[in-house]
């Protein structure tokens, strides 16, 4: 066969492939559409509408984990999103998609043995069995590109995590990407609404960095350097890697999410810990580790939370910009007008923004810092949810920001953090986080 004919074959497969996916993704909104029909037809058999709409909501957080965990790659990764922000919807939506989607944050039906052992072959070598003194063919994780295995390393014994990407993964995360961002009117029902244009066009801006472990091992490990040794945080070492494997220390324990359960006292003090890792990353290791979802973050015996997953970081040699911190301080004094000419002159807005609205607008972010210590709950942060959503709608004010490339993943970061913090149910001195580790800020009074 020529060559030529083997570079027609290969398009031609690939672009079967992205039909197959666009196909599976389309289920999600059609399968809606398809519910809503069943659900009138039982309502006149005699079921109330609310009978009717509960089992249609769980079905349809059966499908979305069924439907998103299948496909892996970006829409795997979708699904880990709307998993952290659903905090801020409404009970009655995030109800019967909140225990699927967490299921999104490290488990999904899992790739077959024969395909694990394929890739770390091609990988490692055709003795790579050689570099264990064991490999546990079940995954004990499985993220957006690829599923972890437990494994023990050979010479000591030590047990390693070793990350293996999936087959087809690159293609199959710009596929599901570029389909989501179509279909993102359709797939916003899910998310009660939330714009998911800027999710994903942010997803896909830093697909490539993802896709290549080598840059997640050195983001990983320069964090271990950086946190070696220290009492609160645990990021495992990289002992080898290439661009789609990577084995690395273990770290034993269950995920963040698992201390909602526990008393009060212990829940504020892992929830204390994961907002101090966020903010600490930038001034200890010069990175913010920008993929906040409780999956990466450990409950360990020892006390100290354990950081793992480092494919998407935003590179801060100098840590958080101080003008985040000065805006924040001018924030809490309430002086709109001073807010609005700030956030204008480092670029953010421009004259024709409502200096009050903007300032409402913000609202989510300044109302933790007016407090030395703060509650953060669900019933707050939909509170927060809604009343930004009237203000944006009336103004449009979210499309008046300008964030530069820089801020991006910041924003990113602390309001998926504050709905982490709020999923936990979380009570603690959030003030003295940000007086330690932002720049430029001023805590009010």
């Amino acid at each position: 066969m020529s060559s030529g004919e083997e570079d027609r074959r290969s398009g031609r497969g690939v672009a079967r492939g992205a039909w197959a996916r666009s196909a599976r993704l389309l289920q999600l909104p059609l399968g809606a559409a398809a519910r809503t029909t069943s659900g009138l037809g039982r309502r006149l058999t005699g079921q109330s509408a609310e009978q009717v709409s509960t089992r249609s909501r769980e079905l349809a957080a059966q499908q979305l984990f069924t439907v998103l965990g299948e496909l892996k790659g970006g829409a795997m990764k979708f699904g880990q999103l709307l998993s952290v922000y659903e905090a801020m919807l409404p009970e009655e939506i995030a109800a019967p998609y909140r225990e699927h989607l967490r299921r999104l944050q490290d488990s999904a039906p899992p790739m077959p043995a024969a395909r694990v052992h394929a890739v770390l072959a091609k990988e490692l070598g055709p003795d790579w069995r050689s570099m264990f003194s064991r490999f546990d063919d079940r995954p004990v994780a499985a993220a957006s590109l690829g599923q972890v295995h437990r494994a023990a390393w050979a010479g000591n014994g030590a047990e390693v995590a070793v990350k293996v990407q999936y087959p087809g993964a690159d293609e199959a995360l710009r596929s599901d990407l570029k389909q989501l961002r179509r279909l993102g009117h359709l797939v916003e029902p899910f998310a009660g609404a939330i714009d998911m244009g800027p999710l994903i066009d942010e997803l896909t801006a830093r697909v490539s960095e993802e896709l290549d472990y080598r840059i997640e091992a050195a983001n990983q490990q320069q964090a271990a350097e950086s946190f070696a040794g220290d009492a609160e945080f645990c990021v495992p070492e990289v002992l080898t890697h290439t661009p789609r494997v990577m084995v690395s220390d273990w770290v034993e324990g269950p995920a963040l999410g698992s201390a909602a359960a526990l008393p009060p006292e212990e829940r504020n003090a892992w929830g204390l810990r994961y907002a101090r890792f966020l903010f600490a990353g930038p001034s200890r290791a010069g990175m913010l580790h920008a993929d906040p979802h409780p999956g990466n973050f450990k409950v360990t015996d020892d006390g100290r939370l354990g950081v793992v997953d480092f494919g998407l970081v935003s590179r801060m040699p100098d840590g958080l910009p101080p003008a985040i911190g000065r805006l924040l301080s001018l924030a809490l004094g309430d002086d709109a007008r001073t807010v609005a000419d700030g956030l204008r002159t480092e670029g953010f807005v421009d004259d024709s923004v409502d200096a009050q609205t903007l300032l409402d607008f913000l609202s989510p972010f300044v109302e933790p810092a007016r407090h030395q210590s703060f509650h953060f709950d669900r019933a707050w942060l939909r509170g927060e949810y809604e009343r930004v959503r009237a203000v944006s709608g009336r103004r449009d004010i979210g499309s008046q920001i300008n964030l530069p490339p820089e801020y991006l993943l910041v924003h990113r970061v602390w309001m998926g953090g504050i709905a982490v913090l709020a999923q936990l149910d979380v009570h603690a001195d959030f003030g003295d986080v940000l007086t330690e580790f932002l720049p430029g800020y001023q805590p009010a009074g």
